[in-house]
């Protein structure tokens, strides 16, 4: 069973958080969510989550998918923590997904997992002139080679289906996006 991290951050955008919970889990993908302190993540518009642990319990641990919700200020709090950082470079190290929604790009730019990959993220939060080395496009999601990204809100479903593919396979990206009778 694939098995994946949510870093969860204070003013992380609920949203794309728990639509990547949810739907990855209903894939029967193993989902470890973890808060960047041990306390529960009051998230952008107030609701409070209860990650799974915290950080620090899981640094060790690896993982076929890192996947980072956005918002803000959620996506400077994971950007700022040194230890997601950390996270993200033995992944890529290790040839292993990465992906990040909204304004959780710029936290995969600056760690400089965007260089030379073209990618997609929340209008502005990866500014041009900060980051040369990345191709921005505007599309819903994006994947190149082990890196996904994707616009925002309104694309969180789209990005989940996504990576349950990347993860377990057309036919088990199918049952779930059919479970869910979303309009063709």
């Amino acid at each position: 069973m694939p098995r994946v991290l949510i870093p969860l951050a204070n003013g992380c955008e609920e949203l794309e958080a728990v639509t990547l919970i949810d739907l990855l889990r209903r894939a029967e993908i193993e989902v470890i969510t973890a808060g960047l302190e041990p306390a529960p993540v009051t998230a952008s518009r107030g609701t409070v989550l209860v990650p799974d642990t915290d950080l620090d319990e899981v640094l060790d641990q690896d993982f076929d998918l890192i996947v980072l919700p956005g918002g803000l200020p959620g996506a400077t709090y994971l950007e700022r923590d040194g230890r997601i950082h950390d996270l993200l470079a033995r992944q890529a190290a290790s040839d292993r997904l990465c992906a990040a929604i909204c304004a959780a790009p710029k936290v995969l730019a600056s760690a400089g997992l965007l260089d030379g990959r073209t990618a997609t993220c929340y209008p502005g939060s990866v500014a041009p002139a900060d980051f040369p080395e990345v191709h921005l496009i505007d599309a819903p999601v994006v994947v190149d080679g082990q890196v996904v990204t994707s616009r925002g809100p309104g694309t969180a479903m789209d990005f989940a289906l996504q990576l349950i593919e990347l993860l377990a396979g057309t036919e088990r990206r199918t049952s779930v996006e059919a479970a869910l009778l979303r309009p063709l």
